[in-house]
């Protein structure tokens, strides 16, 4: 994955790297992020606590409640 990132923006200009990657960032973020919160709610299916949804995860424990909650991630606001 790294060397593909590489190769989409070799030779560009700074500002056009900046821009497409983050372009990329925001898009597989999101695909990320809609992923993470389809497995924590099938782990919550399965009879799951919240606590061993963080464990199994390696998130916060708050963060699995905002995420069942589909409350919005603030690292994704930039």
């Amino acid at each position: 994955m790294i060397i593909a990132i590489d190769a989409l923006t070799e030779g560009e200009p700074p500002e056009a790297r900046a821009k497409r990657l983050t372009e990329l960032l925001k898009s597989v973020g999101e695909k990320v992020r809609r992923e993470r919160r389809e497995a924590v709610l099938e782990m919550q299916a399965n009879g799951m606590s919240y606590r061993a949804i963080a464990d199994a995860s390696g998130i916060s424990f708050g963060r699995v409640r905002q995420i069942i909650a589909d409350e919005p991630d603030r690292e994704s606001e930039d």
